[in-house]
Parts: structure tokens; C-alpha cells; sequence
């Protein structure tokens, strides 16, 4: 009997480190470019409108689409979408490249809005291929090691953060945003090249579907109908879609409360230092894995990130924000890591690309909610209830100060109260406390292709199939 290849599903561990390092890698590509094309562009423009409009088209695909994508996912090869999500991703990252090249050219007279069509089919790949690997992490991970594997994610996501701005404004200088893009396409064509070496286990049922086609409207109701069905699961949902979009508030007022008191240089220093505090909770949370009862790391740490808001909105130093900002992102990677792995025990492995994109469809249309209101918040409201003279000024002022970016500071105040608030409110639910309980484990022990290839069990074992841990059956 040969060997198993290397790159096999008989070797599940090794596959999922290789899948990992393409996609860190490919992730690492894509925050070069984010970062020298957002650049660019505000050059080119002036204008902060159409440098948040990138960030808009990418991320709307995320809301609109993960529904379908999720569907699409678990009737596909996982792998394949993968594949053609990186491939695609690259291809319009190419296409970038292509438009300035025919600029430098003189051919065309570059616009920034040639971009958005562009950067909205890439974020379209994207939208395939997040619920595509979220969903194969349960079939190549042992059950016990899925916190660890979430924070893997977390830790190359932090990497990517930390490194990804370092190094744009370094190799822009020296090769130019032409020379970032095509290191950006080298990295998507390094993540597909390692998707077609590796194979992915079966997904269960998957077969089936594929002999008896159903209609998406029916398999993205399967999806919601569980969501539904599970209040427990439901509630925390609800919980972490709130906090994400607290997450994204506080990041995109960040620099303007920073700024009002201080330069460029100490925000690149606040930022470095609150990189290395997400890097320490990827760090921990792959060596950790996380707390056995999730729901305690789940409420747990974004009741750490509200104080840490409390203490960013007292009378601004640089090394009090420092402080709070490397905190309030420690807790970030340990929050999602155990919320992404409650989720992968318990969604049956045949489901669980639809509800993961389902989730994904939620909390990224609450960003995009957030991203919108944003500024009008800020500026309209908090800032003039803050400013000398203002509705607070008298009151909370006298605590926080009155000024410029001090109504973000009382904003942040509101934002920490209101989640510890919801952190009371999730821990107070005997659904959400007890989700683990009263709902049992649905993935094998084991990957599945350890199982698949294992001698079949002895008379009278019990099966430790998703569908039967359900009490569903094949379609």
C-alpha cells in the first residue's frame, strides 16, 4: 500500500496549514494593495468621500451576496470556490494594474471611479470565499483543536494589519503602487497554486444535492430556519453583530480623535502599538484555543474592549490611548475565535457554508450602516454637543473635556455603556448561557477524512453523524 500524497485529506492537518499560509499570504497581498490604492486615490482626489467609496464597494458585495454565496458553497467543492475566488480576486487586482500601465502609457487619463466597478467584483470573489473556508476548517480540524485553528485566523489576520501598512509605504516608495500590485497578484496566483496541489474532504450530503438540484430559495430558507429555530444561537448573533458594528465605529473615528490633539507621527505609534496588542490576542488564542465554555469568551472580552472605550474617551494623552487601543484590539481576535468555533460545533457540516455567509450577510450590513452614519454622528451630534457652550459641555464636559474630537470621546462613552449593556443582557438569557448544553455538538470527534478512511466501528457504536446528531436525513 502507497503512501499517502502529502497534499491528500488523509493528512487533513497538513492541508489545513498549507490552505492557511496561501491564504495569509494572499490576505497580506491584499492589505498592500488596500492600503497604497487608498492612498493613491486620496492624492489623486482630495477627497475623503471617494476614498471611504472603496471601502464601500468592497465590503457591499460581503452584505448583498453572502446569502447566495453560502448556498452556492455547500452544493460546490469547496476547494473550487476557493480556487476561483483567488483566481478571480486576482484578476482584478490585474486589472488595476492594466488601467495604470495604459495611464503611465498615455493611452487613458486614470479616474478614481474606473476603480469602483473593479474593487466591487473583487469584493463579489471575496463573498465566496469566506463561508468556502470557514465551512472546510471542521473537516480538517480535530473538534478539540478548532479554537486554536480559529485564532490561526485571527493571528494572520492581526499580522496582515500590523504588517500590511509598514510595508505598502515602504515598497511604494521603491517599486511604486504598479510594482505593490503585482506583488499583489503574485500572492493571489501563490494561494490558488496551493488550492489546487491540496484536496479537501467531501461535504457530507454534498452528492446528493449535486444528483437532486433544490432550489436556492429553499436551501437559503434551511439556513435561516435553523438560525431561527435556535434561539440561543440567535441571541448571539444578535450580540456580535451589534459589538462587530461598535468594532467598526470605533475604528473609523479612531484617527480623527487622535488627530484633534496630536500629529501623524504619535497616531502611527498609538497605531503600531494597538497592532501588537491584536497580534498578542491571535498569539494567545492559537496557543490557548479559548475558554472551554465559549459564552464566556464571548461576553467576556468585548466587556473588556467597552472599558477600554471608557478609558480612551478620559482627557487624551498618546500613552493612555495606546493603552486602551492595544486592549480594546486584544480582545477583538479572542471574541471572534470563540464565537467562529461555537458556530462550527454546532451548524451541521452539509449547512454550514450558507449560515456562516448568512452571518456574514448580518453583520456586514450592519457596518455598512455604521459606515454611513458615521461621520454625520460625529459631526452633527456629538461633536456640537461638546464643542464650548454645548447641550454636555457643563455636564460630561467637565470630565471629558470640551473641543475637537471630544464629542467622539463622549461618543465612545456611550458606545462602552451600551456594550456592557448587551454583555449583561446576553449573560442574563438562560439560552445564551446554557447554547452549549442545549445544543449538542454536531461535527465528528475527528476530521472527516480521518473518519472516512478509519475501519468501519464495531456492532452497536453510536455515529457520531451530523445528520443523525440532528435527527435530519440526506435530501
Amino acid at each position: 500500500m502507497t503512501a499517502p500524497s502529502p497534499a491528500s485529506p488523509s493528512r487533513p492537518l497538513f492541508t489545513f496549514g498549507l490552505v492557511w499560509l496561501g491564504q495569509f499570504i494572499s490576505l497580506f497581498g491584499s492589505g498592500l494593495t488596500s492600503f497604497a490604492l487608498g492612498a493613491h486615490v486620496y492624492q489623486l482626489t482630495g477627497s475623503t468621500t471617494r476614498f471611504v467609496l472603496i471601502s464601500f464597494c468592497a465590503t457591499l458585495p460581503l452584505a448583498v451576496l453572502s446569502p447566495f454565496a453560502g448556498v452556492l458553497v455547500d452544493r460546490w467543492d469547496r476547494r473550487k470556490a476557493m480556487l476561483w475566488s483567488d483566481v478571480g480576486s486576482g484578476v482584478t487586482t490585474a486589472l488595476i494594474w492594466m488601467l495604470l500601465v495604459a495611464d503611465d502609457a498615455g493611452q487613458l487619463e486614470f479616474k478614481a471611479w474606473y476603480l469602483y466597478p473593479i474593487v466591487l467584483l473583487g469584493g463579489c470573489c471575496t463573498a465566496f470565499r469566506w463561508p468556502a473556508w470557514t465551512a472546510t476548517t471542521p473537516l480538517l480540524i480535530p473538534k478539540r483543536h478548532l479554537g486554536r485553528a480559529s485564532g490561526m485566523a485571527e493571528l494572520g489576520a492581526a499580522l496582515s494589519q500590523i504588517a500590511s501598512p509598514v510595508f505598502a509605504g515602504v515598497l511604494v516608495g521603491s517599486i511604486g503602487l504598479h510594482g505593490v500590485l503585482f506583488l499583489d497578484v503574485l500572492s493571489f496566483l501563490f494561494a490558488a497554486g496551493v488550492l489546487v496541489a491540496v484536496r479537501f474532504p467531501p461535504t457530507p450530503g454534498a452528492s446528493a444535492r449535486s444528483t437532486a438540484p433544490r432550489s436556492m430559495r429553499r436551501e437559503l430558507a434551511e439556513g435561516w430556519r435553523f438560525l431561527r429555530e435556535r434561539r440561543g444561537l440567535s441571541y448571539i448573533l444578535a450580540f456580535t453583530t451589534f459589538t462587530n458594528a461598535s468594532l467598526a465605529l470605533v475604528l473609523l473615528l479612531f484617527t480623527p480623535l487622535v488627530l484633534a490633539f496630536t500629529d501623524l507621527k504619535n497616531l502611527g505609534l498609538i497605531g503600531s502599538i494597538s497592532g501588537m496588542g491584536m497580534l498578542a490576542g491571535g498569539i494567545l488564542t492559537s496557543v490557548w484555543g479559548g475558554p472551554k465554555r465559549r459564552i464566556l469568551g464571548i461576553a467576556g472580552f468585548p466587556a473588556i474592549a467597552s472599558l477600554m472605550l471608557l478609558l480612551a474617551a478620559l482627557p487624551p494623552s498618546v500613552p493612555l490611548l495606546a493603552t486602551a487601543a492595544a486592549l480594546f484590539l486584544f480582545s477583538m481576535p479572542l471574541t471572534t475565535a470563540n464565537s467562529q468555533v461555537l458556530w462550527q460545533l454546532k451548524v451541521p457540516l452539509e449547512i454550514q457554508g450558507r449560515v456562516s455567509a448568512l452571518r456574514k450577510t448580518v453583520g456586514q450590513s450592519a457596518v455598512l450602516l455604521v459606515t454611513l452614519i458615521a461621520g454625520p454622528l460625529a459631526d452633527r451630534v456629538f461633536e456640537p454637543w461638546m464643542a464650548p457652550g454645548g447641550a454636555f459641555a457643563g455636564s460630561v464636559g467637565r470630565v471629558l473635556g470640551t473641543g475637537t474630537g471630544r464629542g467622539i470621546a463622549f461618543l465612545f462613552v456611550v458606545l462602552g455603556l451600551t456594550v456592557l449593556g448587551a454583555v449583561g443582557l446576553l449573560l442574563l438569557s438562560p439560552r445564551a448561557r446554557r447554547v452549549q448544553e442545549e445544543h449538542p455538538d454536531v461535527i465528528p470527534s475527528q476530521p472527516l477524512a480521518l473518519t472516512l478512511s478509519s475501519e468501519p466501528p464495531p456492532a452497536g457504536a453510536v455515529s457520531e453523524s451530523p445528520l443523525s446528531a440532528t435527527g435530519n436525513s440526506p435530501s
